[in-house]
């Protein structure tokens, strides 16, 4: 993996919550909380500044549109927010993902590397897999009595997303913490 595994080490303990709260959240009620979203965009900005201090980093390549530009790696993670976003805006809009979902995905992205793209996708679809079988599992065993009113329940083919994409990031870093660079 291209993640440093410092630099996963360092974000884990602080995204872990954020992962554990959006995922209960959007169980309870199909919804993700602009705080968690906020939350976890602070986390990378504020710890980044420790795991990947852009002072002290080496700088990298790349293209702005027509322009090349050297950036430290700190402010290359912080442009995946804005692509992601824009991206997540346009699917928000033609209806295949929630706003929360889109949000999600732009602050998440902050924390995985490009080279590791691969990888995510991977977590991903396994996450989503799981989490789609053990969301359907419990919804029609007795395990549904423990949270009786929670609104994923009842929302037929609606699906909360939250819970997969918060185990990708949890287990894109904990993979990162063991395997990364």
């Amino acid at each position: 993996m291209h993640i440093p595994a410092a630099a996963a080490a360092w974000f884990l303990p602080f995204v872990l919550p954020i992962c554990f709260y959006v995922a209960f959240t959007d169980m309870r009620e199909m919804r993700i909380k602009n705080h968690a979203v906020y939350a976890l965009a602070l986390v990378f900005i504020l710890v980044g500044l420790i795991a990947i201090p852009p002072w002290s980093t080496g700088w990298l390549g790349g293209h702005l549109g027509p322009y090349s530009v050297s950036l430290p790696i700190y402010v290359w993670q912080l442009l995946h927010i804005v692509v992601v976003l824009l991206l997540g805006i346009i699917l928000n809009a033609s209806g295949a993902m929630g706003a929360g979902d889109a949000k999600f995905m732009a602050a998440a992205s902050a924390f995985v590397w490009l080279g590791d793209l691969k990888v995510m996708v991977m977590i991903l679809t396994a996450c989503i897999l799981a989490a789609v079988i053990t969301h359907r599992l419990a919804k029609h065993t007795p395990l549904r009595a423990i949270a009786p009113h929670w609104e994923s329940w009842d929302r037929g083919k609606q699906f909360p997303m939250g819970l997969a994409l918060a185990g990708t990031l949890a287990m894109y870093l904990i993979l990162g913490t063991v395997l990364g660079s």
